[in-house]
Parts: C-alpha cells; structure tokens; sequence
C-alpha cells in the first residue's frame, strides 16, 4: 500500500469517525430528554469516537455542561443510572424482536436471542449509580487533568 493509498484510508476514517461520533450525540442527546433511550452508552460511543478523530470534539464532549456529567459519572464510579440501564435493555430488545418478526429463519432468531441475552446480561451486571454518587460531582469541568480514555 502507498503512502497515498494510507493517508487517504486514514482520512476516510476519520471522517467515518466523526460522522459516526456526531450521530451518537444526537441520540445521547435525545435521550436525555426521551427517558427510554439510554444516554450513557450514545456519548461514551461518541466520546471514543471522538477521541480517534478529533480531540476539540472529544474535549468539547466531556466538558459540556449538561452531556459531560453522563460520561463524568461512567468513568469515575463504572456505574449508570437505573434509567439508563431499563431505556438500554427496552430499546435493544424492541429492536431483536422487531429484527426476529422480519426474519424468516429460526437460526438466525436463535441467533439474535443469544446476543441479546448476553449485551442484557452485561448491562445488568453493571454498577447502578447511587444518587448520592450523582451529587457529587456533576460536569466534567471538574474532572483531574489526565483523560481516563486516553
């Protein structure tokens, strides 16, 4: 592969990234408003995307005033809120079943189940943010100098 060929894969990447990283925003955001859908896991997928293709994004990102406590209390405490937690097992589970209703083979309906039983187990299986670890500190702006993602 020439050099060329690298910068411009490197490039779209990128750009794949960021588009990727913007888009997880905007539904983070929504959910922050719409309590089903999880916030927490939209704006850490969009703080790791951000990471890798923008670093004024991904700072922006965790010190926004009202987003950046979500990512804040993830990484600080490795818990989510018990909302966050029904919203993301609400929303994957609507979607298997709607995929499994459209899917006319059982194999990949067994499949499908098998997935989702897993990622539910996972996101039960995390710490639920008390709300006492809420109070305590609630924006990034406050976090220490070093970046936990970096």
């Amino acid at each position: 592969m020439t050099r060329q060929e690298n910068t411009t894969r490197s490039r779209l990447k990128r750009i794949l990234f960021l588009v990727l990283g913007s888009l997880a925003v905007v539904l983070g955001s929504v959910g922050v408003v719409i309590p089903v859908l999880p916030t927490t896991p939209f704006l850490l997928l969009a703080a790791y995307l951000y990471l890798r293709s923008s670093r004024p994004l991904y700072d922006w990102l965790i010190h926004h005033r009202i987003l950046g406590k979500y990512i804040y209390h993830y990484l600080e405490h490795k818990a989510v809120p018990l909302q966050t937690k029904i919203g993301a097992v609400l929303i994957l589970w609507a979607s298997l079943i709607a995929s499994m209703i459209l899917v006319d083979k059982w194999l990949v309906r067994i499949i499908l189940a098998g997935i989702g039983l897993a990622v539910t187990v996972h996101i039960l299986t995390l710490k639920t943010l008390r709300p006492e670890q809420m109070a305590t500190k609630t924006t990034a702006h406050e976090t220490p100098a070093e970046d936990p993602l970096v």
